[in-house]
């Protein structure tokens, strides 16, 4: 499944919530309008038997799935591809073991450097983040829009922003060079299909 070149990309909200509970928010947020989900679980119970749920709610919506940081689970559960920190594994060892058509997504924090890198390697997309305060990475170190106007003048592949983003404040970096807003509190926190129409808007705005 190819990556969506724009819109809104969901992340997983796991904490104090039942397998049950996550796969329902997921196919809400998808209903409201989310293009990709990535399934992001610190403390997983039982990550194989959830990631494989959610590559069946996704596949349902055509919509592409991808596990943080972890290739093997990648592979296990049948996920579209993986999104790697700095300190997840290469690029390399991704597309060699996920193959040609996986999707492989960088954390590039706010470094222009190391998208450009991660795009010279094979990379599908570069994130970029935190650009807000953020509950789930309070102490994850702040973005700039700036970067954000230099990688779309310098990258071609899709990028994305990450970090405390809201509908009140996600129109500002789609104007500086996002093409994806990456969300996990603001769709959750609230009721998720309701919240993912809200960050479309801004899309459709544009």
């Amino acid at each position: 499944m190819r990556f969506p070149p724009r819109g809104l990309y969901a992340i997983t909200q796991t904490d104090g919530k039942s397998p049950a509970t996550v796969i329902a928010e997921i196919e809400a947020a998808i209903r409201g309008g989310a293009v990709v989900v990535q399934y992001r679980d610190k403390h997983p119970h039982d990550a194989l038997t959830l990631a494989r749920e959610l590559v069946k709610v996704c596949h349902r919506h055509r919509v592409p799935l991808l596990i943080n940081d972890n290739i093997e689970l990648t592979l296990e559960a049948g996920a579209d591809g993986v999104h790697l920190g700095k300190n997840d594994g290469h690029i390399r060892e991704a597309r060699e073991r996920l193959g040609t058509d996986a999707i492989i997504g960088i954390s590039c924090y706010d470094s222009l450097e190391r998208a450009l890198e991660a795009q010279a390697h094979g990379a599908t997309y570069a994130a970029f983040g935190r650009f807000f305060p953020s509950g789930t990475k309070p102490l994850a170190s702040p973005a700039h829009p700036d970067t954000l106007r230099q990688a779309k003048q310098a990258l071609s592949i899709p990028i994305v922003a990450i970090g405390g983003i809201l509908p009140e404040n996600g129109a500002a970096l789609l104007a500086a060079g996002a093409d994806l807003l990456a969300v996990i509190g603001g769709i959750f926190d609230h009721d998720p299909e309701l919240s993912a129409h809200a960050y479309q808007r801004l899309f459709d705005s544009q």
